[in-house]
Order: structure tokens, then C-alpha cells, then sequence
């Protein structure tokens, strides 16, 4: 929940600019906005080689749902990508698993493609449910999107190391990465070569390159550093 149109401006102005100047051919990106903005993101960002879509979205396809976003309406501003599932959604607005995956479908009939986000809490690492926690997050979304995994992200946000000052080191990321594509592997093998599973604990430019050199690591899901174009885009070169 961060961003003004002005600072929405400069930030979007200053990504589209680097990416322009470096062009980065091997690293697709994408800005995932807070609603309000997406207009805004959709003006700045058409035709251009920067993706945007938003944060949440309403399993339900519209109706008496005060508050709520349907799908259909992100896919009106033109979003790629719809986040489902992100740990603070799970964490402050308590949406279970089969809450995610109804997303996740409602996302798909849309015409986007999902970033589905799993991860684990520091007592269920602590308590050594680390698999266990992701792999049922994981696998509620596969058994109700069916054949289409092949059109969904995956991004792995080990709670316990955003914003606490804990740090998961790359083989430690690495090893639930190639957890979660075992799973895929199970679900749809050959869909599982292609779909990208992304890192989401505190990816920064000091530790983008090494974590994204492992096997399964496909990318990044940036939450603060997202916020300064020059992160950003360091995250983006370390990509490439």
C-alpha cells in the first residue's frame, strides 16, 4: 500500500527509462499497482516493454461485494498479472488456501496469469513444516486450475525473512524452489519446465545475482526495493 500519482510518476518514468537505456532482452518485468492506479500504470506503461497488474483481486466475478475487485475489471486496465495469495493478504486478512485457488481461477477465466505466492511462517520453519506448509498452499491452487498450470507464477515468500532481518541464504531458497517445481513436475511435467517460480524474501541488488543463479530460482517478486527505480532495475540486470 504505497505510491501517489506524482510518486507514481517519476518511479514508473524512472523503470521505463532504464529498461529503454539497457535493453534488458533476456528479463521480463512487470509493476503490480495498487488498485487506483492502474489506470495510471496502463497510460504510462502501454506499449512499452514494462507488464503491470495488481495486488489482489475477488474471487467472486462481481455482484454485492462492497469493496471488492473483480477480475473482469483488472483485465479492463489491461493487466498481465494478478498477485493472489501474498502473505499479508494470507496473514492480516485471513484467506485460506482455497480462497487463493478460487483467485487463482477467477484470475485465469480473465485472461491473466496468476502470481501465486506460498510461503511459510518462522515457527512452521522452526517447527521443520516448511514442506508441508507450501506444498498444501501449492497444491490447493493445483487441483482447481487443472491443465492450466501451465499458466500460472509461483512465488515463494518465506515469511519469516521479510522485514525481520533474517536472511535466507540462496541454497536455502533454492531448496524449496526445487520442492515446488517437484510438485509441478507431478502435476504437469512439461508445463513445469516453463512456469516461473519466483523469489519473494527481500530480494535486494546485493543478493539478487547470487540467489537468482540457482537452478529453480526463475526470478523475483521485489517488495521495497521495487519502490526505487535504481533497485529495480539493478534486480532487472542481475536477471538478465
Amino acid at each position: 500500500m504505497n505510491g501517489s500519482r506524482a510518486a507514481n510518476a517519476s518511479l514508473l518514468a524512472g523503470i521505463v527509462a532504464g529498461v529503454n537505456a539497457a535493453a534488458i532482452p533476456n528479463a521480463a518485468c512487470a509493476v503490480c499497482a495498487p488498485a487506483p492506479y492502474l489506470a495510471q500504470c496502463q497510460d504510462v506503461l502501454a506499449g512499452g516493454p514494462v507488464a503491470w497488474g495488481a495486488q489482489d483481486v475477488s474471487a467472486q466475478p462481481g455482484g454485492a461485494y462492497t469493496g471488492e475487485v473483480a477480475a473482469s475489471m483488472l483485465a479492463d486496465f489491461a493487466c498481465t498479472y494478478v498477485i493472489v495469495g501474498h502473505s499479508e493478504r494470507r496473514a492480516y486478512h485471513g484467506e485460506s488456501s482455497g480462497l487463493v485457488a478460487k483467485k487463482a481461477v477467477a484470475v485465469l477465466d480473465a485472461g491473466m496469469t496468476p502470481i501465486v505466492c506460498v510461503g511459510e511462517t518462522l515457527a512452521e520453519r522452526d517447527a521443520g513444516q516448511t514442506v508441508a506448509v507450501v506444498s498444501s498452499q501449492l497444491g490447493a491452487v493445483l487441483d482447481l486450475v487443472g491443465e492450466r498450470v501451465a499458466n500460472i507464477v509461483v512465488a515463494y515468500e518465506p515469511v519469516w525473512a521479510i522485514g525481520t532481518g533474517k536472511t535466507a541464504t540462496p541454497a536455502m531458497a533454492q531448496e524449496v524452489h526445487a520442492q515446488l517445481r517437484a510438485q509441478l513436475t507431478a502435476k504437469n511435467a512439461v508445463a513445469a519446465e516453463t512456469v516461473q517460480i519466483l523469489y519473494g524474501g527481500s530480494m535486494k541488488p546485493d543478493n539478487a545475482l547470487e540467489l537468482m543463479a540457482q537452478p529453480d530460482i526463475d526470478g523475483g517478486l521485489i517488495g521495497g526495493a521495487a519502490l526505487k527505480a535504481a533497485d529495480f532495475l539493478a534486480i532487472l540486470h542481475a536477471a538478465n
